[in-house]
């Protein structure tokens, strides 16, 4: 099944041009000019992944996104105006998989489109799959310290039983960690795992993710037990042997 796009600018060439362009590369793609109409979009529709410009009258795409995160798994892409860096920032924080820059060339939105898609599972054709017949799986699980990571459910755990909520782009990071653990590995090298393009902004980006990461998993982020800095070179996450099952 196709994987299911929605684009909400409030720029009708923008919008038209971006779904026509996108469309045409093999998506399934539904245009709303407002966040009020993605709402209305989404009480019928599931989706993969949204591009949401952020300078919206009324309701902006920040909010909008923190809204469709809580309604259902999907990539999102914000879109902000140039120079407009605090909105990438606040953007990445709240959970954001990639923004692009406006005024953008529609091939390096496609790029991005198909980057995130990658990381992201198809809501959409899971929906519409019918259900697999109920079987065993021994998950793959790691252990740090009071915490476990589920990998197959992509589930994290606190000291207290209850679930962390990671956003999917969080999780991504962690799962290079966990994989690649005691190893340092460059912001080049996470990047290219996570599927980033390899330049400043992703470079911020990465270093955004890996601050959240922290808040959530570090008893004490300032002086983190688990994921450290190596200065100049990236980072390590220190997994003492013997800690997965």
């Amino acid at each position: 099944m196709r994987s299911r796009i929605a684009v909400v600018d409030d720029e009708p060439d923008l919008r038209d041009a971006v779904a026509e362009y996108l469309a045409a590369s093999g998506y399934d793609v539904m245009t709303a000019a407002s966040a009020a109409e993605m709402r209305e979009l989404v009480a019928v529709h599931s989706f993969d992944l949204a591009i949401l410009d952020i300078a919206m009258p009324g309701e902006d795409g920040l909010a909008l996104g923190r809204w469709l995160r809580s309604q259902m798994p999907l990539g999102i892409i914000f879109a902000t105006a140039a120079g407009t860096s605090i909105d990438r920032i606040v953007g990445l924080e709240l959970g954001a998989d990639d923004y692009i820059v406006k005024p953008y060339e529609l091939r390096e939105l496609l790029a991005r489109v198909r980057s995130v898609l990658r990381r992201v599972p198809p809501a959409s054709a899971a929906a519409a799959a019918p259900p697999a017949p109920a079987k065993r799986v021994a998950n793959k699980i790691i252990s740090f310290g009071s915490y476990s990571a589920d990998l197959d459910g992509r589930l994290v755990i606190g000291p207290d039983g209850s679930s962390i909520e990671l956003a999917k782009s969080e999780f991504d990071v962690l799962e290079v960690f966990l994989t690649r653990p005691n190893r340092l590995l460059t912001r080049s090298a996470i990047s290219e795992a996570i599927g980033f393009s390899e330049d400043l902004e992703s470079s911020r980006a990465l270093d955004i993710r890996i601050m959240r990461l922290r808040k959530k998993i570090e008893p004490d982020p300032a002086s983190p037990r688990f994921l450290k800095t190596v200065r100049g070179e990236g980072y390590v996450f220190s997994l003492p042997g013997g800690e997965s099952r």
